[in-house]
């Protein structure tokens, strides 16, 4: 088991990364307060391991909501099931909610912790690669609206990150795929020596080589706790960790949530800000073609959809999170293994980027 920490002072806390944690219940049981937890799972991980989480739990008020599982029900309304949930079984202030999922459930998990009773604790144990090194670590928590990707939500910290690396042995291919890009991701912004070992080792990741995802998810967690601790809301470098997010989360809304996974997405969208970056001269095309290869051997799509024109990625990047003050934010490469905030992208270059990335 490695441990590592999120440095926010008095909101800082721990993520465990390792085989067998859940069946460990000195992990869970210094982050619960009082003497009711709510577990909230979906539809696909309820069968696979909320009995075990359950069995360890042994002496508190437990209770379970159970979500349709898809990024297609990130929404208000499936929200609303956990607080229903919650107040059927009268839970108080003192209550712990544990999100058992993926993104999709960590997100709503924690956006309903931070609305319950104005306020309530609760605890990540992420089921996905993507969870695991990624939405799981830094406090971001909400929904999706139908003309935007994570509009409404908070900044919202948990207890604790549980993230064990057993639970992986059992997610589908295509998802262990869409979390590699999320791994690539922290390579390209931050870490090129990390890029290059994700060159040498990829076909050891989609293997499933445990060493190899231990050290992705520890690497990944790593730099995401140091970014995070620098800038807990976003004012500033947190930002470079949307690296492809904003061209992924308008392919995401042009297709429809869940027709593409968040990690396919943000593949596509990495292909874009790298093109980019390549055309602004930052770097260069060999960089731009070893970036494309590595999200290929992660089988991972590097074209966005031929049917999104330059004007609807526009109109969908124009209603992200990332606009300020009326100007498009991007996060570009200002070499491999670093990355730059930008409002400042040639339109001309932006146009030839949509053409290109078709």
């Amino acid at each position: 088991m490695r441990q590592l920490n999120v440095d926010l002072g008095d909101r800082s806390y721990p993520i465990y990364i390792g085989e067998k944690l859940l069946a460990n219940k000195q992990f869970l049981a210094p982050h619960i307060q009082g003497r009711q937890i709510c577990i909230v799972t979906n539809e696909t991980i309820a069968p696979l391991y909320l009995s075990s989480l359950q069995d360890m739990l042994t002496g508190y008020q437990l209770d379970t909501v159970v979500l349709p599982d898809g990024e297609a029900h990130k929404n208000l309304e499936t929200l609303n099931l956990i607080f229903d949930g919650l107040l059927r079984a009268r839970h108080n202030r003192t209550t712990t909610l544990i999100a058992l999922g993926g993104g999709v459930v960590g997100d709503m998990t924690g956006f309903a912790a931070a609305c319950y009773q104005r306020g309530v604790d609760f605890i990540q144990v992420p089921t996905t690669l993507l969870s695991m090194v990624d939405s799981s670590v830094g406090g971001k928590t909400g929904v999706n609206h139908t003309l935007g990707k994570n509009m409404i939500g908070a900044f919202y910290q948990p207890r604790c990150v549980i993230a064990d690396t057993g639970l992986l042995e059992t997610l589908p291919s295509r998802e262990l795929s869409a979390g590699i890009a999320e791994v690539v991701k922290y390579g390209l912004i931050a870490d090129y020596a990390f890029f290059e070992w994700l060159e040498a080792n990829m076909p050891a990741l989609m293997a499933r080589d445990k060493r190899a995802l231990a050290y992705a998810v520890e690497r990944s967690c790593q730099i995401k706790a140091d970014v995070v601790a620098q800038d807990e809301r976003e004012g500033g470098i947190r930002a470079i960790l949307n690296l492809g997010h904003t061209f992924g989360h308008a392919i995401e809304t042009a297709q429809g949530y869940g027709n593409w996974l968040h990690g396919e997405a943000v593949a596509a969208g990495m292909v874009m800000a790298a093109d980019l970056s390549w055309r602004r001269g930052a770097i260069s095309q060999a960089d731009l073609e070893r970036t494309i290869a590595l999200l290929k051997q992660a089988k991972l799509p590097v074209k966005a959809p031929a049917d999104m024109t330059s004007e609807t990625f526009l109109t969908l990047m124009g209603v992200d999170k990332k606009i300020l003050d009326g100007r498009l934010r991007l996060v570009l490469l200002e070499s491999m293994g670093k990355a730059v905030i930008t409002s400042d992208v040639e339109a001309e270059l932006l146009a030839q980027t949509f053409v290109a990335c078709r």
